[in-house]
């Protein structure tokens, strides 16, 4: 039974990660990772965003 809840709470975490990526996608957000108001690209410092790290 125990198992049963686990994989339920990994699944609802799972899918609602997915929703979040599909939603932000469908809105035209370049970086999902990324706090709003970095644009991506403009920033070179690697301590900001800029989405050079593999965030497409």
């Amino acid at each position: 039974m125990i198992d049963f809840i686990v994989v339920a709470v990994l699944v609802v975490i799972v899918a609602a990660a997915a929703f979040y990526v599909y939603k932000a996608k469908k809105s035209g957000k370049k970086c999902i990772g990324c706090p709003d108001g970095c644009s991506c690209g403009s920033k070179k410092d690697s301590s900001h965003c800029s989405c050079g790290k593999g965030h497409n």
